[in-house]
């Protein structure tokens, strides 16, 4: 069922996620709930804070995006997608790739990110087996996006002062529709 995004401004998105400690039914339809709102939203991938909740979880699929005139052709992702991971970590990057970031949480502001160009992960899938994936381009940018949401780390903590400004009124009439 889709729920509803939380946007800028609202504190359940600064927070730190829980580890999940056990695959149940609960769990499951979380995922499927975060998949129907990511794919409703037009989103490539989408953390529990986003529609306030705390586990340490998200959702992927990469597989939807266009290719973008003059952009190479992005290798395809390691695993199936959709992807569920639960208790994500990075525990590999290398390079670097630079490209225009958006979040559902932050409806209409897209800005230039830097991130490594590859990554691998680990995660919990849930079937609660360990898993581990190489990603580069598109998905290794997602995954670096969503994991900094279950850390707390907004898109807005990745921009540079000139950015902040650019997007400013944006980023101010975002935090006054947000609840907590």
């Amino acid at each position: 069922m889709k729920q509803t995004i939380v946007i800028f401004g609202n504190s359940v998105l600064r927070a730190k996620a829980k580890p999940v400690t056990k695959v149940d039914e609960k769990i499951r339809q979380l995922a499927r709930d975060m998949l129907d709102t990511m794919y409703a939203s037009e989103g490539i991938g989408l953390a529990a804070e986003q529609i306030a909740r705390t586990e340490r979880m998200c959702v992927i699929d990469v597989t939807g995006m266009k290719p973008r005139p003059g952009r190479a052709e992005e290798p395809a992702p390691t695993v199936p997608m959709p992807v569920v991971m639960l208790n994500p970590t990075i525990t590999a990057m290398e390079g670097e790739q630079t490209g225009p970031e958006g979040c559902l949480s932050f409806p209409d502001v897209f800005v230039n990110i830097r991130r490594a160009m590859k990554v691998q992960v680990s995660y919990m899938d849930l079937d609660e087996q360990v898993c581990t994936a190489e990603a580069s381009g598109l998905f290794a940018r997602a995954i670096q996006h969503e994991l900094d949401h279950l850390d707390g780390v907004l898109l807005v903590d990745r921009m540079s002062v000139a950015q902040k400004m650019a997007v400013a009124g944006k980023l101010k009439r975002l935090k006054s529709q947000a609840t907590d």
